[in-house]
């Protein structure tokens, strides 16, 4: 299968950022009309001739036309293909709904510290900025002829506030499946805010997870797994377990494919497969039957924690540079970034390394979507 022209991304990402925003700029402005001017400045949609649009096309973009759609300052949908579009092709999309770590970015501790400033901590309590990250969740816009489907990856505990943002800045609703990396509280902690979600939008959502996570989970949100101790009356996420184990399995109609990969010592996590989009967001080690199933990744999502060294949970920016090398994706975007990871900035060195190494790499950030190949 032909690969798309690899191309660096950074000019599209700094493009990006204010067209995506545009709808927060109105809301700000209702709450907050002091900041009525500013807000507008900041975030006002790019003309129509330079406004970056989610075309349709036959594969994956070039990672350098990656960009934040925009979406319609009234309603929130997102803006329909031109007519000369209609009848070709359905396209699928992948929505980051989250970029961050399990504390999240801005921390509350950086903030408030008496003495020292963080910069990157005080560029992300700046609404808007690319450093603001929630819990790494992605969320899959499945399309086909018989329709289209919201399938989730991770549901961690702000989960609902990347909801509150996300669904309605693209047009979301309904919830068609949750798939599970791990039981970490960043990648569970939200499952109990989806009875929004049955109580009001749907009757359930199903619930893709390993074994050993749903041992977890009788613990962690036994009510949950187990509806018969809930109170009469009380409301809670109508959820469908389903046990998947370390082999191929449908969601709807799309082929998932578990990526076995170590997220400390002894911990196994998932990471998955779509097509040809390799996610992997918690990560120390991969094994080596893994590797098999990475060949011909065109697009590679992976954890990157810090930018000088490894953690024992995840990979740093060195290592996963190392295993971008070994694992040679078309395209790049790196996930679950801490308060050490400035976007700009490290942007801006990886950017470099499509001429030094014909690396396309680039940090992803909340609210970005691109359009895929499922």
């Amino acid at each position: 299968m032909p690969r798309a022209a690899t191309g660096g991304i950074t000019a599209a990402f700094l493009r990006a950022q204010a067209p995506h925003m545009a709808p927060l700029a109105s809301r700000i402005a209702r709450a907050f009309p002091g900041l009525a001017t500013a807000a507008a400045t900041r975030f006002a949609p790019s003309s129509s001739a330079s406004s970056p649009r989610l075309g349709l096309v036959p594969r994956l973009r070039s990672a350098r036309s990656f960009s934040g759609a925009r979406a319609s300052p009234v309603s929130g949908a997102v803006s329909g293909s031109s007519t000369s579009e209609e009848g070709q092709q359905l396209q699928s999309e992948l929505i980051f709904l989250g970029t961050g770590t399990s504390e999240g970015i801005p921390r509350v501790s950086c903030l408030t510290h008496p003495t020292k400033i963080c910069p990157v901590c005080t560029k992300a309590a700046e609404p808007g900025n690319p450093n603001r990250r929630r819990n790494t969740s992605i969320l899959l816009r499945h399309a086909t002829p018989s329709g289209t489907t919201n399938i989730v990856v991770d549901a961690g505990k702000f989960f609902y506030h990347s909801a509150l943002q996300w669904f309605p800045t693209f047009g979301l609703r309904t919830i068609d499946g949750v798939i599970i990396t791990h039981s970490h509280a960043d990648a569970i902690g939200g499952l109990d805010c989806l009875r929004d979600w049955t109580n009001n939008v749907q009757s359930s959502i199903p619930i893709y997870v390993a074994e050993r996570d749903y041992e977890v989970m009788k613990m962690t949100h036994y009510y949950l797994v187990d509806t018969s101790v809930v109170i009469p009356g009380a409301a809670v996420s109508a959820l469908q377990f389903n046990i998947i184990k370390e082999e191929p399995f449908m969601v709807h109609n799309l082929e998932v494919i578990p990526l076995p990969v170590w997220h400390g010592q002894g911990y196994r996590s998932l990471g998955f497969r779509f097509g040809d989009v390799c996610y992997i967001s918690d990560v120390s080690d991969i094994p080596e039957e893994t590797y098999k199933l990475l060949e011909n990744c065109e697009l590679l999502i992976m954890d990157a924690l810090r930018p000088d060294r490894s953690s024992s949970t995840h990979f740093g920016l060195p290592r996963a540079l190392e295993e971008v090398r070994k694992i040679k994706p078309t395209k790049t975007l790196f996930t679950g970034m801490m308060h050490l990871m400035d976007h700009e900035k490290v942007n801006s060195d990886l950017a470099r390394l499509i001429g030094t190494d014909g690396l396309d790499i680039q940090l992803s950030y909340d609210g970005l979507r691109i359009p895929v190949r499922l």
